[in-house]
C-alpha cells in the first residue's frame, strides 16, 4: 500500500505570517498525535517561472500576499480517513476558529493524492 498526501496551497496576506504559522504549529501537532506521518507548511521563497505558471498566479495570490504550499502524510487513504474523523473532532481545531482573519479558506485549494512515485534519502 503506498502513502497517502493531502495537499494545499493556501494565499496568505503576509502581514498574517506569523499568526499563520501559529495556527500551523498548533493544527500539525494533533495531526501528528492522530497518527499523521508528516506534516509540512511551506512558504514560497522564489516565485520565478519564466516558462511555467507560477504559484502566485495559481493560488490567486493578490498584492501583499504570498503562498504556503503544504501537505501532510499518511499511510494510506483509508488511513488518512481515520485520522481526519479524529482530527475534526478533537475541540482543539475548532477552537482555532477565526482562522478567516488569517487567511482565506474559501480560496485555499485541497486534495488527496495516491503516491506515484517515492524517492527519499529518508523514510518519512
Amino acid at each position: 500500500m503506498s502513502e497517502y498526501v493531502d495537499g494545499f496551497v493556501i494565499p496568505v496576506p503576509k502581514e498574517n505570517i506569523e499568526k499563520y504559522e501559529e495556527i500551523a504549529t498548533k493544527a500539525g501537532e494533533i495531526w501528528k498525535e492522530y497518527g499523521a506521518l508528516d506534516y509540512r507548511e511551506t512558504l514560497l521563497d522564489d516565485p520565478t517561472s519564466p516558462d511555467l505558471v507560477s504559484f502566485l498566479n495559481l493560488a490567486g495570490a493578490k498584492e501583499g500576499e504570498t503562498v504556503a504550499f503544504s501537505w501532510i502524510t499518511y499511510e494510506s487513504k483509508e488511513h488518512r480517513d481515520s485520522v481526519n474523523e479524529k482530527v475534526m473532532a478533537d475541540p482543539r481545531i475548532n477552537e482555532m476558529c477565526g482562522v478567516e482573519e488569517v487567511f482565506d479558506c474559501k480560496r485555499m485549494a485541497y486534495g488527496g493524492f495516491e503516491t506515484l512515485v517515492h524517492i527519499s534519502r529518508n523514510k518519512i
